[in-house]
């Protein structure tokens, strides 16, 4: 280090600056050190040597935890471009010491368990001081004033010229420190406190002779003449609980402000790309570009690239810019690349100005044992944790599909989000699952909280079901939590599940819960059934379960409901029916009875109309209604005497919705003829009344469905189906009679697809 210096080499960045981390590097280049201190907590200084792993690839970041309570957690994420890591990696590589000196996270998360934590007066104000410097500057945006000032500097130039530059920026904040004291940030009061003493510790070990290496905002104040008296009045006191620290995998994506990062940037992949092209960024980034969009079948030639860079210098020139920033080469994109479109530019800045680079950390790293576990059963299963979001199909068939979806239900139910259950493109049947994967940072954390469960994921997710069924107050909550341990193959649990539902299901009185909690019952033995599980004793609750909804839900369709109530009751009805339909019949009469609930429901005038003509609807799909009952269920709830609310509100029930009303009316004209009869003769006033609930109704049919049920209405539908019956004639479009030999012709078809496993399964 230079003989003319005097006191340590204070080095203030911007984190995850690659200006900065280039002038940090050529900085301590040219000062070599005999030690280098990182802002960042010293609970982490036993981790530092996996830095220099070749299996530690950043992003990545210093997760800490409070023992006892994993969800209270802190990150110091570290890139490629952040300055601490090239000043980590450099001292590495010089066979230097190199420790971390911020406050310890032992207290840092103490405090963020205190309510009241870094609570400032109601009068401060937090400041940014890259934001006052641009301001004073004469920029309106402190980003493109970094650029101009620090990232455009190149390499960082001769290490005298980096020096100088610390120093000057080093006067700035302190200018500022003089004019805004803490700038709002109380808590960086005692953080600077406990920096002046590691300075110290290292001052009695080095003499002046090490570096530091942190925020720019925190120079002035650890240059500043104090007394260790006073930095230990500062200290007194605080709380502080037992931690546990280990690398993690980070991503860019979760680096970018809009991650909620606090001390994030907003674009973490053109810093990347700035810092690893040592000349032509401009030219280079651009290239990244037109490739990325030829990928996404765009025509993108090297014309286009050349006259991007040309347009992008020329907008930096005419702006007083000493190169293109990320502003100037995006409106070059935008212009010449894109058509002036922002939808491919949304692309660009999602995949290259952020982008989904996810962190790789060695297996040297310490992890909770349930880490280590999952961490084995994605290798095994082929699994990566990716940034990027995927669709998986799985085809729980195959023995390793199998497992992945054992593995990713057991997750979810440790609340480890790393997969959502989606809608499968491909096919209905129970054998197929689809899931949407992306690997957060944040889950890490999630993994540590669950570790409290057990040792493996198997252990931890049975673990965790048991808790929840013995805490659940709902038995909804415990009917999920049954589905949840099936989908999850959580036999040991299931007793304990099953003891906490007979319970609640004993004890509710209330029909709409009992209904509710059904078909989850119901889906519960139907997996159950695909995945070889034993739900034998699920299959007797969800029996008795019916049983008491069969006797319970007419009186409570009876009870003076509004529009709203007898909506969800007539929701119920559905999930019952569907359920009742899943569940095996063992001979007890389930199906029958319930379709006795149906016929009473369908025929009980004191029953809102949306429920009677959901039940009559319903036992006509399966068969259970002839067609002339049903014209005369309708005839009498569309009547004169029926008011006009309440008729809509059967018409709604019956027809309404996606359950194909639209295509039986169109094959039965008597029904579309007392539906047509019933609309012309509604008085006025309540036809307004009546006209958003009849297009809810009549407004989800397919458009084909509609326009033929227009031209039957146009005819006249009971007209023209009785001259057809009495002429022998029929509408355009059908026939009078069934053509026999056309019907045979496809029998040997339609019995070969029932009889396909596949098709039983989906069906």
């Amino acid at each position: 280090m230079s003989t003319a210096r005097q006191g340590p080499l204070l080095l203030g960045v911007r984190h995850h600056g690659p200006g900065s981390a280039r002038a940090v590097r050529s900085a301590l280049d040219a000062a070599r050190p005999a030690a280098v201190l990182i802002e960042g907590p010293p609970e982490g200084d036993a981790l530092l040597e996996l830095a220099a792993d070749p299996g530690m690839r950043p992003p990545v970041a210093l997760l800490a935890h409070a023992a006892d309570d994993p969800g209270r957690a802190a990150f110091w994420p570290l890139a490629d471009f952040s300055p601490e890591w090239v000043a980590i990696r450099w001292a590495q590589e010089a066979g230097v010491p190199v420790r971390f000196m911020d406050l310890p996270a032992a207290h840092s998360l103490a405090a963020a368990g205190e309510p009241d934590a870094d609570r400032t007066e109601p009068e401060a104000v937090r400041l940014d001081p890259l934001a006052v410097l641009a301001e004073t500057a004469g920029y309106d945006d402190p980003e493109r004033w970094w650029e101009d000032v620090v990232e455009h500097r190149g390499t960082g130039g001769a290490g005298e010229d980096a020096l100088g530059a610390f120093e000057a920026l080093g006067e700035a904040m302190a200018a500022l420190r003089e004019t805004y004291g803490d700038g709002g940030h109380r808590r960086d009061l005692v953080r600077e406190a406990y920096m002046r003493q590691r300075m110290r510790a290292a001052r009695r070990e080095f003499g002046d002779g090490y570096a530091v290496v942190c925020g720019a905002w925190h120079v002035p104040a650890l240059r500043a003449k104090t007394t260790v008296a006073a930095d230990r009045a500062l200290l007194t006191g605080l709380a502080k609980v037992k931690v546990e620290t280990t690398w993690v995998p980070w991503t860019h994506r979760r680096l970018a402000r809009a991650g909620g990062y606090g001390a994030g940037i907003t674009s973490p992949g053109w810093y990347a790309h700035l810092f690893a092209a040592r000349d032509r960024p401009v030219e280079r980034w651009l290239t990244k570009v037109a490739g990325l969009l030829r990928e996404e079948d765009r025509q993108v030639s090297s014309a286009h690239v050349i006259e991007a860079v040309r347009l992008a210098e020329t907008l930096a020139a005419m702006r007083g810019r000493p190169l293109p920033g990320l502003t100037e080469t995006l409106e070059a994109v935008r212009a010449v690349m894109c058509d002036g479109s922002d939808v491919p530019l949304a692309l660009i800045e999602d995949r290259l100005v952020v982008g989904d680079v996810l962190g790789e950390v060695p297996d040297a790293a310490p992890v909770v044992p349930l880490q280590r576990d999952l961490t084995r059963q994605q290798k095994s299963l082929r699994l990566k944790a990716e940034a990027q979001e995927r669709e998986l199909e799985l085809d729980l068939r195959k023995d390793t599909d199998a497992a992945k979806s054992l593995l990713l239900h057991r997750l979810r139910l440790l609340g480890i989000g790393w997969g959502t259950p989606t809608a499968s493109r491909s096919s209905t049947g129970t054998f197929r699952e689809t899931w949407r994967l992306r690997w957060e940072p944040e889950l890490s954390v999630r993994v540590a909280e669950a570790g409290i469960w057990g040792t493996t994921v198997l252990a931890a997710a049975t673990a965790k079901a048991e808790a929840d069924a013995a805490g659940a107050e709902e038995l909804g909550e415990v009917t999920a939590l049954a589905e949840r341990c099936l989908l999850a193959g959580l036999s040991e649990a299931l007793p304990a599940v099953l003891r906490a539902l007979a319970d609640r299901a004993a004890l509710d009185t209330d029909v709409a819960r009992l209904a509710k909690s059904l078909p989850a019952l119901a889906r519960s033995l139907r997996y159950g059934d695909v995945r070889g599980t034993d739900a034998t004793a699920l299959g007797a609750v969800a029996a008795g379960l019916a049983e008491r909804i069969c006797v319970a839900l007419p009186p409570a369709c009876t009870a003076g409901l509004d529009a709203d109530a007898a909506a969800e009751l007539r929701g119920h009805v559905d999930g019952v029916h569907t359920a009742v339909g899943l569940l095996a019949d063992s001979g007890d009469g389930l199906r029958e009875r319930w379709s006795a609930v149906l016929r009473t429901l369908a025929g009980r005038d004191t029953v809102p109309g949306v429920i009677r003509g959901r039940a009559a609807r319903l036992l006509l799909d399966d068969g259970r209604l002839e067609a002339e009952e049903t014209a005369r269920l309708m005839g009498l709830a569309l009547s004169p005497a029926a008011p006009p609310a309440d008729a809509a509100g059967w018409i709604e029930g019956f027809a309404g919705g996606s359950s194909g009303g639209g295509t039986l009316l169109v094959h039965d004209d008597r029904l579309l003829g007392l539906i047509d009869g019933w609309l012309v003769g509604v008085p006025e006033r309540a036809f307004t009344d009546v006209l958003p609930l009849l297009r809810r109704t009549f407004g989800a049919y397919e458009p084909g469905v509609k326009r033929t049920l227009g031209e039957l209405v146009r005819r006249g539908p009971a007209a023209s189906a009785g001259a057809a019956r009495a002429t022998g004639s029929a509408p355009e479009g059908f026939a009078p009679d069934l053509d026999q030999e056309r019907a045979d012709a496809v029998t040997a078809l339609v019995r070969m697809l029932l009889a396909a496993p596949d098709g039983v399964a989906a069906a």
